[in-house]
Formats: C-alpha cells, structure tokens, sequence
C-alpha cells in the first residue's frame, strides 16, 4: 500500500515539474511586442534621418512607450493611407503620426486620446527679389502716377501766373534769354523754394508764390501719406501673395502629399489630377515628401503647396538654403485633432494606458514643447524637460 501511494506521489510529482518547465509563469510571459507603423517624409511629425526616426509624433510615442513600458518595433509605411488600412485589418497595432480625425476617418478607424488641433493651410513661394519688384510695380501705380500728374500741373498753373503777372513776356523781348529758359526757371523755383527773389518783383507775384508754395507742401504731404500708407500695403500684398478663396487654387497645379486629407480637400473642392507634374496646366500634383515641396515650387513643378499648417510652417523655418521665400497664402483651414491610430484589436486595457499617457503628456506640456522645437528652425537649441 505505501509502495502504491510512493508510485502515485512519485508520477503526480513528475507530471507536476514536467508541466512548471514547458508552461511558463504568467508572470514571466515574454511581453507583446507592439507594431507601430510610422511615415517618412512627413516633417515635422514624422522623419528618417541619418537612419533614425524622429519628429512630434514618433518623440510623443517614444515618451508614451517608455511610460508604459510598452515594447514595440517601428515598421515603415508607403503612406498614411496605407497605415490606416493597415491597423484597420489588424496589421499594425499603433499608426504614429500627426493624423487628422476626420468625420470620414472615425466612421472607420480607431484613434487614441486627440494630442494637437491643426488645420490645412496653401503656401506659395517669392524669391529674394519678389518685395522689391513689388515695391516697383506698385511705385508705378496708377494712383500715384495721377497724384503726381496732378501737382505737376498745379505747379505749372502757378508758373503760368507768375510769368504772366510778373509780365515776363516783356522781359524776353527786351533781354537776351529765351522764353523756355525763363518759364524752366520759373517752375524750377517754385518747385523748390530756393532763389524766390528771382523771379518776383510785385506783391501780386508773391502772393502767386505764396499759393504756389501751400499748394507744394500739401501736395507734398499728400504724396508722403501715400507712399507710406498705400504704396506700403500694396507692396505687403504683392508680396504676401495672399489668396481670398479656393476659386484662386483652380487656376493653378497644387502639390499635396498623397492619402492625406489635403488630397481629400483637392478631392472636394474639384480640382482634378495632373496627368505629369511636368505639364503647364492646373491641377494637383502628388508629392512624395513634405520637403520636396520647396524644390517642387522653386522649380516651378507646382505653384502652391496645401498640407498641415504645422507642416507648412516647419517649411518657413527650415528654407534658408532653398533660395525661396514660403509665404502662407491661407490658413487656418478646416482646423481638425490629431492623434494616432489604433488597430480595432488592440488590448483595451492597453488603449487606457495609452490614451492615459498621453493626457498627461499633454497636461505636462510635451506636445506644446516639442511643436516649439520643430518650428524653430536649424540650429535652435532647446532645453527639454524629461517627463
């Protein structure tokens, strides 16, 4: 009998430590490895460089992982199209971008806790030279042209009564000098206001002179106002560059960034696709990284850039060495949050975590910190807070 029971303890016992070696602890489970999908190109949220990822969305996400001690490896996407689909299918667990939430993109995907609000914005480009020919077109205004026709005109009116009071006729009858020579004379003089003595004899001439030097200097005052009110804000807009509607886009080739919702707004708005971005006529041209567009427009590819304002203005700061000048022509357009997707699969209590890290991220400051770094431009040092 103790024999049989020894046999029994001695199998059970067996049976036991065989299963505790081939069946892990729950808690020394290797941990899920995240697949976190992330796009190049996509300055400032999302970048490779020098083989490294980096930008706002991919820095919040290594804050948010390391929080959670989340695990998790960064897969490269053709684009952010492709990325939705990808954690719609299951494919990718996170998309990591600044991704706009959409109404068409919450009908069909899953996305974290919104991080930032951004909105669509056009931008156009000057050249270095592009103010001061616009200071020229607009000093060969027709309002000012007839503003100084005008003066002109009153000055030769007072040059006229002076040479006809002071009865120069005479004089050039009787002297030696022509009748062009004196009125020059005379208009030179009232048009200055040196070497009045001159030119007058009689008190009715000067008081000629005097009508003649009020309606100079207010003349003259007029023109001041004018070149440093009108003139000035008429050079500002040609410069500026700055678009009232989306009617002024159909006229011309916009580049945009494809499976982005610039596309869909192109979509929207009616303006139809290049069939080559070497062709003159309007429509929209795909573009393969944020960054092209500067070259894309300096080379005349396209004549405007719609993408995320954030976007645009990382642009602005970083187009020292591109011999243009990115002006935003409009702004603000169709503001929209931003944060990253999720697969419909995903561990909810993993979705907490993350949703949960983010607010605080947010609360604490990290995305407003990390938008100042991206816009300010090459060499800008920033002292970041560890969070």
């Amino acid at each position: 009998m103790n024999q049989l029971f020894r046999r029994r303890f001695l199998i059970a016992a067996s049976l036991l430590l065989g299963w505790s070696v081939c069946v892990p602890v729950a808690g020394l489970a290797e941990p899920r490895v995240l697949r976190v999908g992330v796009v190049d190109g996509s300055q400032p949220c999302s970048y490779r460089e020098s083989g490294i990822w980096k930008g706002l969305a991919v820095e919040l996400w290594t804050q948010v992982a390391q929080r959670e001690n989340l695990h998790y490896r960064l897969i490269r996407m053709p684009s952010i199209a492709s990325m939705l689909d990808a954690t719609r299918t299951n494919d990718l667990d996170v998309a990591v971008e600044c991704i706009n939430l959409s109404p068409n993109r919450l009908r069909n995907y899953r996305f974290s806790l919104p991080f930032q609000e951004d909105g669509q914005a056009v931008m156009v480009a000057n050249d270095p030279f592009s103010l001061s020919r616009a200071f020229l077109a607009a000093m060969l205004s027709p309002s000012l042209l007839r503003m100084v026709a005008l003066l002109t005109l009153s000055l030769f009116v007072m040059s006229a009564l002076v040479w006809w009071v002071e009865d120069y006729s005479r004089l050039v009858k009787y002297g030696g000098k022509g009748r062009l020579h004196r009125f020059v004379k005379i208009f030179t003089i009232i048009l200055t206001g040196e070497g009045d003595a001159e030119i007058i004899n009689t008190s009715r001439g000067r008081a000629v002179l005097i009508a003649g030097y009020v309606v100079r200097n207010i003349s003259s005052a007029v023109l001041v106002g004018f070149l440093t009110v009108e003139l000035v804000q008429e050079a500002q807009g040609l410069a500026s560059r700055r678009l009232s509607s989306f009617d002024e886009l159909s006229g011309m080739r916009i580049g945009y960034k494809s499976g982005t919702v610039s596309e869909e707004l192109l979509k929207e708005i009616g303006i139809r696709l290049t069939a080559s971005s070497r062709q003159s006529q309007p429509g929209r041209v795909p573009i393969e990284s944020i960054r092209d567009s500067l070259v894309a427009v300096k080379d005349g590819r396209v004549n405007a850039v719609l993408a995320d304002e954030l976007q645009l203005r990382y642009l602005q700061s970083h187009a020292a060495s591109a011999g243009i000048i990115p002006v935003l022509a409009m702004s603000g357009i169709r503001p929209e949050l931003q944060g990253f997707a999720l697969s419909p699969e995903l561990n909810p209590e993993t979705v907490k975590r993350i949703n949960l890290s983010i607010s605080q991220l947010k609360r604490n400051g990290l995305v407003q910190q990390l938008r100042k770094e991206a816009l300010a431009g090459p060499g800008a040092t920033t002292n970041r807070t560890t969070f």
